[in-house]
């Protein structure tokens, strides 16, 4: 269940220049830019000013999307930090912008996985009783907890889970029921078969899984979702996995639809308790939707033993750095 670390740093250094470049990628051909979309007509309101001057925020948004759907982490986890340590949002502004790119960022792989059928909606809606609502109460927390004790969460909370990417295997490798245990062995046993069958003819038969576990798992994914945009996919598909006996492929596919909902929820509640910062997600949207439909199809070449290792590490520093913004201050 613990990954093989041999490959983490080799990949570490990649990905970090990737996500530093990407920051710098706004310092060139930005009168071009200008010219181009001083032409376009705008809604009135709009904050032109700041929407031209966050044109970079669009290829930074391709590739972190094209990065996040290659390796199935969160796309949360990059926009988050990234809106704000590089663009400057304030805390609950960067986690309602990230969520926000976040549900259109994720349509390509969720309309992948109901096209194939791969997704247990029975479990997934025992995930949801617990993830909706934790999700809405998580978002709503950050709009009223004060401000340093939301940075604290966050860069806390991006330690933790960067830390969890690199003690856990990828979803892929897990091995269906490896973490049970004798409790949840005995739990999961005698409750009947859950059949998924796929639209490519592959046949999943699995013990239906005694579910309050993965309603208590999904229910602090949601809440941490909710406070910091990120947690729900990253708690709940490796533990369906090891504990819930589901193939991993069924796994993934639940967890992202699971996802999706409650990213909806979140990002409701974000944009009704405060203005959505629109010069900037209107940059991100349309970066993730381009990044997306890239990373769909790169994503099986890309190895997940060595790229989500390396990611957490990445994230676990910018956790770090986003803590010591706040506490050595």
């Amino acid at each position: 269940m613990i990954k093989n670390r041999t490959a983490v740093i080799s990949g570490f250094v990649g990905v970090f220049g990737i996500l530093v470049g990407s920051a710098a990628s706004g310092l060139a051909g930005l009168g071009l830019v200008d010219v181009v979309l001083q032409s376009l007509p705008v809604p009135a309101g709009f904050p032109v000013e700041q929407f031209f001057a966050h044109w970079w925020v669009f290829p930074a948004s391709i590739l972190f999307s094209l990065v996040a759907l290659s390796s199935g982490v969160s796309g949360a986890l990059f926009f988050s930090p990234f809106f704000m340590l590089v663009v400057g949002l304030s805390p609950s502004q960067a986690i309602g912008a990230g969520l926000l790119t976040e549900v259109f960022g994720m349509g390509n792989g969720l309309l992948n996985y109901v096209r194939q059928r791969t997704v247990d909606y029975a479990t997934a809606k025992w995930l949801l009783l617990g993830a909706v609502p934790a999700v809405v109460v998580g978002a709503f927390a950050a709009h009223h907890v004060p401000t340093t004790l939301l940075t604290i969460a966050f860069g806390a909370g991006l330690l933790l889970l960067g830390t969890f990417l690199v003690y856990y295997d990828p979803p892929e490798k897990c091995v269906p029921g490896e973490g049970e245990g004798t409790f949840l062995e005995e739990k999961n046993t005698g409750r009947g078969e859950t059949v998924i069958e796929t639209t490519d003819g592959e046949t999943f038969r699995y013990d239906t899984c005694w579910r309050p576990p993965g309603l208590s798992l999904a229910t602090a994914g949601g809440f941490i979702t909710g406070l910091i945009s990120a947690g729900l996919p990253e708690i709940t598909t490796t533990q369906l996995i090891v504990r819930c006996r589901l193939p991993p492929r069924v796994a993934i596919a639940t967890s992202v639809f699971v996802l999706a909902i409650a990213a909806i929820a979140g990002a409701a509640v974000h944009a009704l308790a405060a203005t959505p910062v629109w010069y900037v997600v209107a940059w991100s949207i349309p970066g993730v939707l381009i990044g997306g439909t890239v990373g769909t199809r790169v994503g099986k070449y890309v190895p997940s033993e060595i790229m989500e290792p390396a990611l957490g590490i990445v994230f676990a520093i910018v956790g770090v750095m986003v803590l010591g913004s706040e506490v050595l201050v």
